[in-house]
């Protein structure tokens, strides 16, 4: 028997989840969190096989902060990542990050079953659509997006100043201080070839990392 658990922010994600999983004979959906510390509290006091995960949440500590506290607390216990973002833009960090596998939400009964069984098995699994972006990048060798040579929390930065955050605002939201928001920003500007904000914004709308 699969044990899973998922940790999801909104209550109709976590119960419609419990139904797809426990309507079959080899997977139970063991408990729910609708937050990250409330997740790694309870991995913390009970083992489970899979690890079904959102992505983004409105707390300061974000998805791929929590896929990483996960891997150093069970690291043999998979991780399945889902997530509203477009597979482009998340789905690579992710997997970077160690998960095991990635899911858009709303995907079919199916291929949520297909994904939890597979990466409890030890296997990895991404979308056919993912697997198909992945195989074309390795056949044309096509130059990365200059996001992508940024760090987790330099991308944080990067998405909350471009979304019109100001440097105070998202230190606020990250927990750090301004001076080390600005370092961030410094670092950001140098990496991407960025000279101003307005550029900063118009690269993030470009690539679809703001809406």
């Amino acid at each position: 028997m699969i044990r899973a658990i998922i940790c999801d922010d909104h209550p109709i994600v976590r119960e419609g989840m419990r139904v797809v999983v426990n309507a079959t004979k080899d997977i139970v959906m063991d408990d729910e969190a609708s937050t990250g510390v409330e997740l790694l509290e309870k991995i913390r006091k009970r083992k489970f096989d899979v690890i079904i995960l959102d992505i983004s949440f409105p707390e300061g500590l974000d998805g791929i902060d929590i896929l990483k506290a996960i891997r150093a607390e069970r690291p043999r216990s998979a991780v399945l990542v889902m997530s509203m973002h477009p597979e482009e833009q998340s789905a690579v960090r992710a997997l970077r990050a160690g998960a095991a596998g990635y899911l858009v939400k709303g995907s079919m009964p199916t291929e949520i079953l297909t994904a939890i069984r597979k990466v409890a098995e030890g296997g990895k699994y991404v979308s056919p659509g993912l697997a198909e972006m992945l195989a074309m990048d390795l056949e044309t060798d096509r130059a990365k997006p200059a996001h992508e040579s940024l760090s987790d929390q330099e991308f944080r930065v990067l998405c909350l100043l471009a979304a019109g955050s100001n440097i105070s605002a998202a230190a606020r939201e990250l927990g750090l201080s301004t001076s080390t928001v600005g370092t961030y920003r410094s670092r950001i500007m140098g990496k991407m070839g960025l000279k101003n904000n307005a550029e900063m914004v118009r690269y993030a709308l470009q690539h679809g990392l703001i809406e």
